[in-house]
């Protein structure tokens, strides 16, 4: 990825943004930036925020702007972005969509590609209420696609799995409703400024992969 390039990935949870975030910061200079990552660690720390984000999430609600907003602007402030970020999670609505806009002003920067994942509504929900997270190391599996060798069980170190309560399938099916109600009009809002590249989001990870390398164009060296 050239430097300086500054990617947003967009899409319903479940989508597979953060599987594609991870592989393009491992092939191009650039952070990935997850607000969901950075919210789940607040969360499991309770601090502060942690504790006013998990009344939220708990729900599949959206976190409140200012609090996001926040966030981001102090990461994107740190050395390994420099080069490059690739934004997972954020923004959300319009509202973050401008503040962010805002925030690279001030940095004398902008966006270059938002990538749209597109998923059908009934391949997200097997996606996520499939899930299975371990409760001692985090590890993931899925109970279709990767499940473990003993069923509860995880394999790398022996915890105890568990389904997260924002995976639970009425959950899911109502993040999905937030999703299309508030975030998915981003699309055209990106549209209009000429950054917005759709992408098929079904098929195996290498194949998603290659539909965003090759949406990415002109930014990959």
């Amino acid at each position: 990825m050239a430097t300086g390039a500054r990617v947003v990935l967009l899409g319903p949870p479940g989508a597979g943004k953060g599987t594609q975030a991870k592989l393009l910061q491992e092939k191009f200079a650039a952070c990935q930036i997850s607000t969901g990552d950075i919210l789940r660690k607040a969360v499991a720390e309770q601090t502060p925020l942690g504790k006013e984000a998990a009344q939220y999430i708990d729900r599949g609600a959206l976190v409140p702007d200012d609090v996001i907003v926040e966030l981001v602007a102090g990461r994107l402030k740190d050395k390994d972005c420099a080069p490059g970020f690739i934004l997972d999670g954020f923004p959300r609505t319009i509202p973050q969509a401008e503040s962010l806009d805002r925030i690279l002003q001030r940095m004398t920067l902008s966006l270059n590609r938002v990538l749209s994942m597109q998923v059908p509504r009934s391949v997200i929900i097997e996606r996520l209420s499939g899930r299975r997270s371990c409760k001692n190391c985090g590890g993931l599996f899925h109970v279709i696609f990767s499940p473990p060798a003993k069923e509860g069980v995880c394999d790398r170190c022996g915890g105890e799995l568990y389904q997260r309560q924002d995976d639970e399938e009425d959950t899911v099916a109502n993040r999905l409703d937030v999703y299309e109600k508030q975030t998915a009009p981003l699309a055209n809002y990106y549209r209009e400024r000429n950054l917005l590249r759709e992408i098929d989001g079904v098929g195996t990870v290498d194949e998603i992969r290659a539909r965003v390398i090759e949406a990415l164009g002109d930014l990959v060296a």
